[in-house]
């Protein structure tokens, strides 16, 4: 499959200027890896955009009332059983379920804002395949972001630019939306956290048309970070090599494009940032039947 194959912009209409605001003709599937993450689904479903299509959790290990909540808050979520541990295996069973034109990784602990989704969708409406959320540029941020975190990730940040010949500003960040289309080109395979750095070096040299959008990272609503600072970014670095190294991308040979920042305001929240008693979604479920 080459680049070319992919739909072009001129047959699509635009996303709203604001998030949430008008529905994108793209349809949209929205995946989530979760991991006993009932506290903080809530808060994530309910502010799930109206013009999103299709909400995929992807489960199999939780040992709360994970599933529950999904279904109870959405009744049309499918829900993906992967028994596999770690991140990429679940994010990749998801892409493999998804049937949207547009894809969308969210994670579910409420650090990454539903209603940020159409800034993500606007740009693959136009002419891009691929977009990065970035907590480093104008509009972005991040109230989760530690010391050591953010240096490992500046660190490692410059290190693929210089290995991809490119010009992010936020590698470690893994809101990101990409035509369906482009999995055919991307062949991930990554089990773990490196599954976003595998995404966004296979899109550079693949040479997808690559947008960076701001996007603000919120603390985790509760619970602990799955992630392990010098165990993760090991496996980021060593992923890294292995693909500007290893890896034959399928359009080898097209000229990497420039990377396009797009900028806009942040949306008001509206619902509070806080845990959610799984009891209290299940009766309301069980109080409309």
């Amino acid at each position: 499959m080459s680049i070319g194959q992919l739909e072009p912009a001129s047959s699509r209409t635009p996303a709203a200027s604001a998030p949430g605001t008008s529905r994108p003709t793209a349809s949209i599937s929205v995946v989530i890896p979760t991991l006993n993450e009932a506290l903080n689904l809530p808060w994530v479903l309910r502010r799930m955009p109206s013009y999103v299509d299709e909400v995929i959790i992807v489960d199999g290990r939780s040992e709360d009332l994970t599933v529950d909540v999904a279904r109870a808050l959405r009744f049309d979520v499918v829900v993906v059983n992967e028994l596999h541990a770690g991140k990429g295996a679940a994010m990749r069973a998801g892409f493999a379920a998804a049937t949207g034109d547009i894809i969308v990784m969210l994670d579910a602990d409420g650090s990454m804002d539903p209603r940020e989704i159409g800034w993500f969708v606007s740009p693959l409406q136009h002419d891009h395949d691929f977009v990065k959320g970035s907590r480093y540029v104008t509009g972005g941020g991040s109230d989760d972001l530690t010391r050591l975190r953010n240096l490992g990730n500046r660190a490692l940040t410059g290190l693929a630019n210089k290995a991809l010949h490119c010009n992010f500003s936020d590698l470690c960040y893994g809101y990101i939306a990409f035509r369906r289309e482009c999995l055919e080109v991307l062949e991930l395979k990554s089990d773990g956290f490196e599954i976003e750095t595998e995404l966004v070096s296979r899109a550079a040299r693949a040479g997808l048309r690559i947008a960076e959008v701001p996007s603000h990272e919120l603390s985790r609503i509760s619970g602990n970070s799955h992630l392990q600072t010098f165990r993760d970014g090991w496996r980021v670095l060593r992923t890294l090599t292995r693909e500007c190294v290893g890896w034959d991308a399928p359009t080898a040979g097209v000229r990497p494009e420039a990377l396009r920042r797009v900028k806009y305001r942040y949306p008001d929240m509206r619902f509070p940032h806080v845990p959610t008693d799984p009891s209290t979604v299940l009766a309301m479920l069980g109080d409309g039947q």
